[in-house]
């Protein structure tokens, strides 16, 4: 093990102000503003080039070092300007791709020791993590081209504005058939592959793999009515649902998985309406109302939900 200064120069980055800076397409040769954000890759939106300050090059790890995503690291893979209180590590020795992803993952797994009022400022230098030699065989085993491309959407259509003023309302009992859950007791859980879907708004509701026979068919939406209330996603596969979920059964239409997440989404939305004092439970379910958009003779717009999803980035991983 050794401490991150003597595998990365750490330096301070160009400690700039976003709202000082004019926004600008990637597409019209915008660069990379990165900040203290925690996801997509740190990256909170694209400026114009600042004339006399040069864009720090590729290949370097940024770090924040403060706010709630203290040491969210990333690996850059495009010039960039940063943020206020963001380090950049620039390796001082040759390491692959997958090494310095694995870099980033040891940098993030020290976050617990730091807080607002404890940055990492003076300390990710002297963070400890293993030497080039030390690193896992898998991590240069690792096919990381595997997932290019996976932000892709299906049809390579940008979809347009939604217009939700002439939707109509639709009772999730005139779509649906709304079936309960069941409970099953940890105890009485055995060892298994069939996905056990309970109250969680994580993993697809996954929160757990069984042994038991599944009580509800695949193609369908698990809706929480307790705990995480209105989370609500497409199971492709049969599994069992918890008595803290209802299950949506589609009448008198195909249930596509495209169309699945549109619905999804719209479900959601409902969250506000309840809480721990108001479950979601059946018979609210069943009588609850959802707005969705229609053809010209009034029915749900299965069509368009579909093209909608399948035209949206990352739609062409959806099966």
């Amino acid at each position: 093990m050794k401490p991150v200064s003597e595998l990365f120069d750490v330096v301070y980055g160009h400690s700039l102000e976003l709202n000082r800076l004019k926004p600008l397409s990637k597409a019209d040769g915008g660069v990379a503003f990165v900040s203290r954000k925690m996801g997509d890759n740190g990256i909170s939106a694209y400026v114009a080039p600042i004339p006399g300050v040069e864009a720090s090059p590729a290949g370097l790890l940024t770090s924040a070092l403060g706010g709630n995503g203290v040491l969210s690291t990333f690996l850059q893979e495009e010039p960039f300007y940063s943020g206020r209180d963001m380090a950049l590590l620039r390796p001082k020795i040759q390491l692959t791709k997958p090494q310095l992803l694995f870099y980033c993952y040891c940098i993030v797994s020290n976050r617990y020791r730091f807080s607002y009022g404890r940055q990492a400022n003076r300390t990710l230098k002297h963070i400890m993590v293993p030497e080039p030699h030390e690193l896992p065989d898998y991590i240069d085993q690792t096919d990381i081209t595997r997932f290019d491309g996976c932000d892709s959407p299906v049809n390579g259509e940008v979809p347009s504005a939604l217009d939700v003023c002439n939707w109509k309302a639709f009772s999730l009992q005139d779509l649906f058939t709304v079936r309960k859950g069941q409970r099953l007791t940890k105890a009485n859980m055995r060892p298994g592959t069939m996905p056990y879907i309970g109250a969680s708004d994580t993993f697809n509701g996954v929160t757990a793999h069984i042994g038991q026979d599944p009580i509800h068919k695949g193609g369908t939406i698990s809706v929480s009515y307790n705990g995480s209330v209105a989370e609500a996603f497409y199971q492709p596969e049969a599994y069992w649902a918890t008595d803290d979920v209802n299950v949506l059964y589609p009448t008198g239409f195909a249930l596509t998985p495209a169309t699945a997440l549109f619905i999804c989404t719209i479900i959601r939305m409902e969250k506000y309406r309840f809480n721990y004092g108001r479950k979601w439970h059946l018979e609210r379910m069943r009588e609850a109302v959802i707005k969705l958009p229609v053809t010209t003779a009034g029915t749900p717009d299965w069509a368009f939900m579909e093209a909608f999803i399948k035209a949206l980035p990352y739609s062409s991983q959806v099966q």
